[in-house]
């Protein structure tokens, strides 16, 4: 997982790093035939000289090292490149990049201080910024809730969004929530059979119609359902789209606005990278949700849908899908990520 990705933000880390000590080098050649009364003296002169002043003195009164821009230009190119390279979006890319040199550029560092900490603790605050874009807490939140907590899922075809939601389903009863699944995808051949296999599976109750019902009905029934038997939670299946079908768009506003559900939650997968954000992105314009599951983390080698989507969308990342089972569901860490991108 984010094997491409490690592999280049640690080549940056070290080629980045090496240009620091440079940095490092050159101010200790400065500071070896400076004196420090002769630093004093010069800290006094024009303002023209400042730069280079601030420089010797950094060196020789208090044994720093200034990182200025024109040593880290070239590498801070070469690290959008990389993004890029690794499916973050141009936009995240260049908020990276931005968050980097505020966090280097003008920073006083200790001589002999290890330049591939400093380059690594840039990258993960700078990282960190772009993909902790809420405070949001999933597990809160329901416990907040009145009951029944009804919640829709969103999302193209294809993704593991039926997967997902008996996922949910299996978290949900591990901490003591009773779960009603509605089946609202009434659109796709097949998708009724297919989440009545995860509900019989899992002991799940299932609220069904025929193929080609109403899906704002079956919700509504099943929301209807948890009320009477005091179920806590509403799991809500819809119809894979994309944001250009109107006539399936207005039909899942049409879901939302009859059942006012607390959360909405868009699904994707990670392995598409680029086109995951795009989708999440136009979707979020079209139908706002409230966050995001990506399925098939594991299997991703770049990792640029789970740094950018979050900040494209100003949504948060809920969930990580990690595998086939039932428990494979992992609740999103930015410090779980970070600690994965620079072990």
């Amino acid at each position: 997982m984010f094997e491409k990705l490690k592999e280049k933000l640690g080549g940056f880390k070290r080629v980045l790093g090496g240009a620091i000590e440079d940095k490092e080098k050159e101010a200790i050649k400065a500071e070896a035939p400076v004196k420090k009364e002769e630093a004093i003296i010069e800290e006094k002169k024009t303002p023209e000289k400042a730069g280079f002043i601030q420089k010797i003195k950094a060196a020789v009164l208090e044994q720093e090292f200034i990182i200025d821009e024109k040593s880290l230009k070239d590498h801070l190119w070469e690290l959008e490149m990389a993004l890029l390279e690794s499916d973050v979006a141009l936009p995240v890319a260049e908020k990276i990049v931005e968050n980097v040199k505020i966090e280097l550029v003008g920073t006083r560092r200790k001589i002999g201080s290890d330049t591939g900490k400093i380059v690594e603790n840039a990258l993960r605050l700078a990282i960190s910024k772009v993909i902790s874009v809420d405070s949001f807490d999933f597990d809160t939140f329901i416990k907040g809730c009145a009951k029944p907590v009804t919640i829709v899922f969103v999302g193209v075809n294809g993704t593991g969004k039926t997967t997902t939601i008996a996922k949910m389903a299996q978290r949900f009863k591990e901490q003591g929530y009773s779960v009603v699944i509605a089946a609202g995808d009434t659109f796709r051949a097949g998708a009724i059979e297919q989440i009545e296999v995860h509900a019989e599976a899992l002991g799940i109750k299932l609220i069904k119609h025929q193929e080609g019902a109403d899906p704002a009905a079956i919700i509504y029934d099943a929301i209807q359902f948890a009320k009477a038997k005091h179920k806590d939670v509403v799991l809500a299946d819809t119809a894979g789209r994309l944001h250009t079908n109107i006539n399936l768009m207005d039909q899942l506003k049409k879901v939302c606005r009859v059942n006012n559900p607390n959360l909405i939650i868009f699904v994707d997968e990670a392995i598409a990278g680029n086109d995951a954000v795009e989708r999440a992105r136009l979707f979020n314009n079209a139908v706002p949700f409230n966050g995001t599951i990506l399925t098939k983390q594991d299997a991703d080698a770049k990792g640029g849908a789970a740094i950018s989507i979050a900040y494209t969308t100003g949504k948060p990342i809920l969930f990580l899908g990690m595998g086939q089972s039932y428990k494979d569901l992992v609740k999103f860490d930015p410090n779980w990520l970070l600690d994965r991108l620079f072990e």
